[in-house]
């Protein structure tokens, strides 16, 4: 067999595609950088994501492709880098997720508040925008209720930051427990300034935790950036999908791509038995509805609804239980699916 050198290493590679976007990884511009000595190879991939859902699969297929060129010893490290549209929806920022469920109670903003951290625990930079304003309930979820925005030179206000995470919510403005009596163009001009006059910085991704409905704030929001799409968050039970349903129906409305739906509190497990208190399979079965990603079930469990409460979420507080990786894959496949979407749909900067 001949001597390995990195043009053979090269076209090995060629054979192994990204199980997500169907292509080879050289032709992708995923291989950085190659190292051979002797019969020792070590390879860097960078992945289009930090949350890549199927990193282990492209692993794998790595090693047998540059075993079967004679290598005896392979070391395959990655990297990443978000792919982003050519056109930024924001400046700095790559992606803009829209998180809905048409209706409350169904845990929207815990999804929320846990997805965004997940992403950030795999070396994304994350923002979440509280965009509930009559009702939100990040601030309590991040434990940063007392904490009070400031701003910068240039006037712009200025994240809190907690987890990992760029935090913008009301409930850091306002005094607590103080309603919000606003009429729709009220709600604009914040969600305006929530986007435009804030310092978040690069971002990978910006997770926008949307208010129940189908209102005010979604229209503004389809007015005001670019969504790179919208998940959906729902509950088995039929009377939870009929709102979510809507929530699909307004994305579609203003020309927003749907990303995929969670199902959450899916089932109670205890002893190793499944309870599905809430029905079974309604989350998958409107993924497959509007032929969408089904990206997860999440099941219900205490220890979600004490981390949401104590202000340390469960991928925080918990991060070996169950929950919280559910959480984590739901978030590496909502990764994966802003992958795809940005090398099928959109030009690459």
């Amino acid at each position: 067999m001949s001597a390995l050198t990195e043009a053979l290493v090269l076209e090995a590679l060629k054979t192994v595609n990204d199980p997500e976007l169907h292509k080879d990884l050289v032709s992708l511009g995923m291989v950085e950088k190659i190292v051979v000595d002797g019969a020792r190879v070590a390879v860097k991939i960078n992945l289009t994501t930090p949350a890549c859902p199927l990193k282990e699969q492209i692993e794998g297929d790595v090693r047998t492709a540059i075993g079967k060129i004679g290598a005896a010893e392979v070391e395959v490290h990655f990297g990443a880098q978000v792919r982003a549209p050519q056109n930024l929806p924001l400046p700095g920022i790559k992606h803009i997720v829209a998180i809905a469920s048409g209706k409350g109670g169904v845990g929207k903003s815990t999804v929320a508040a846990n997805l965004a951290i997940a992403l950030a625990q795999e070396g994304a930079r994350v923002g979440l925008l509280d965009a509930d304003i009559y009702g939100p309930s990040q601030a309590q979820m991040f434990g940063t209720q007392g904490s009070k925005l400031r701003v910068d030179e240039q006037k712009r206000m200025v994240p809190l930051e907690r987890y990992g995470i760029k935090l913008i919510s009301i409930a850091n403005i306002v005094p607590p427990g103080q309603a919000m009596v606003w009429r729709g163009p009220i709600l604009h001009g914040t969600i305006k300034q929530f986007l435009q006059e804030v310092a978040w910085g690069d971002l990978d991704y910006l997770i926008i935790d949307l208010p129940p409905g189908t209102g005010d704030v979604q229209l503004s929001l389809s007015q005001l950036t670019r969504l790179s799409g919208g998940l959906i968050v729902t509950t088995p039970q039929d009377v939870a999908r009929i709102d979510a349903e809507r929530a699909v129906d307004m994305f579609k409305r203003v020309q927003v791509n749907i990303l995929g739906v969670i199902e959450n509190m899916s089932y109670f497990e205890q002893n190793g038995q499944k309870t599905y208190i809430f029905g079974q399979g309604g989350g998958r079965q409107m993924a497959e509805q509007y032929k969408t990603a089904f990206l997860g079930e999440i099941p219900i469990a205490l220890s979600v609804r004490e981390g949401g409460d104590s202000g340390v979420p469960v991928v925080v507080g918990a991060p070996q239980s169950p929950e919280a990786e559910a959480f984590r894959q739901a978030a590496r496949n909502l990764a994966g699916q802003l992958s795809v979407q940005s090398y099928l749909l959109l030009p690459m900067a």
